[in-house]
C-alpha cells in the first residue's frame, strides 16, 4: 500500500494513539474511518442546505411534492412482492 504523510499535532495523535489500542485496529483505519465520517457529514449538510434553498421556493418545493406524490403511487402498483 502506498501512502503519504499527513502532520498532526500531538494531542491528536495521542488520541488516534489510545482509540487505536482500545480498538485493536491501526491508526491508519481509524483515520480512514474518520474521514470518511466526516466526508458523509459534510454531503448530508450540503444535500439539507440545498433542500432548505429548495423548500424557501413554494413553486419549486411544490413540483417536488408533485413528483414525490405521482412516486408514492407506484408502490402499489399491483405486482407480487418477489
Amino acid at each position: 500500500m502506498t501512502g503519504t504523510t499527513v502532520r498532526i499535532d500531538k494531542k491528536t495523535h495521542e488520541t488516534l494513539r489510545a482509540l487505536s489500542q482500545q480498538s485493536h485496529e491501526s491508526m491508519l483505519d481509524i483515520l480512514a474511518k474518520a474521514v470518511e465520517v466526516y466526508r458523509r457529514q459534510k454531503f448530508l449538510e450540503e444535500v439539507n442546505a440545498a433542500y432548505a434553498v429548495l423548500r424557501s421556493d413554494p413553486v419549486a418545493w411544490a413540483e417536488i411534492e408533485a413528483e414525490r406524490a405521482l412516486w408514492d403511487a407506484t408502490l402499489a402498483d399491483g405486482l407480487e412482492p418477489e
